[in-house]
């Protein structure tokens, strides 16, 4: 295994008499996909957001890049490089795909919103979206506003927003959700295409989809 690109060190989490995490350690290789399994109820959504910030773990440290991150704060932690895609799709539901995705991509080139001009006019940001737009498989849905998109393409633009972010990981939590057969094969194609290119840590309940995808599988069972 290569050198850790995030590295969990004794995180512990409870919530009153509950303990959900109990001194996790979690290495996670550069350009690996690292996949976290387990029964509901192991703590893996705890863990998840433990990561990435949502929760301050009560001990214990986390590291990104040889870098404390353990009291950094959420929005930090995406400017260093850590993307998630939640179980619950996020979206702007009364914007188009290319828009939803123009907005990640000026997100990452942290210029700013021009108030005074339409973003639609920005020929450079919009070439930078319908990358993201054809690389997720939705050209012929690029005007379609995401609100009226099925439940597997909304998963596609949610990668797509976050993976036009450029993270250098990405946290997918139960990307499979409620996708049936077709769905679940399109998004695994998506995920094996990412491999080598972005490290990907899987939270997952289909077993099958993670022995097809995952370097490597940690087993999370009662924090």
């Amino acid at each position: 295994m290569g050198k850790p690109l995030l590295q969990a060190k004794g995180l512990c989490k409870h919530f009153g008499e509950l303990q959900v995490c109990r001194n996790l350690d979690l290495d996670i290789a550069n350009g690996e996909l690292h996949a976290l399994i387990g029964p509901n109820g192991a703590g893996k959504t705890t863990a998840l957001n433990l990561l990435t910030g949502l929760l301050t773990p009560d001990s214990g440290l986390l590291f990104l890049n040889g870098c404390d991150i353990t009291k950094t704060s959420v929005h930090k932690r995406a400017l260093l490089g850590l993307a998630r895609a939640f179980q619950v799709t996020s979206l702007f539901n009364d914007f188009s795909v290319r828009e939803n995705l123009m907005l990640a991509v000026q997100a990452q080139q942290r210029t700013g919103f021009r108030f005074w001009s339409k973003a639609t006019g920005d020929s450079k940001l919009m070439a930078s979206a319908d990358e993201y737009v054809e690389r997720m498989g939705l050209t012929e849905r690029a005007a379609v506003l995401a609100g009226n998109l099925s439940h597997g393409e909304r998963r596609q633009l949610e990668m797509g927003m976050a993976l036009a972010t450029k993270p250098a990981m990405l946290l997918l939590d139960e990307p499979m959700a409620g996708l049936g057969p077709g769905g679940t094969l399109k998004l695994c194609e998506l995920i094996e295409g990412l491999k080598g290119e972005v490290t990907i840590l899987l939270v997952e309940h289909d077993t099958q989809a993670v022995f097809a995808l995952a370097d490597r599988i940690s087993v999370l069972v009662q924090g």
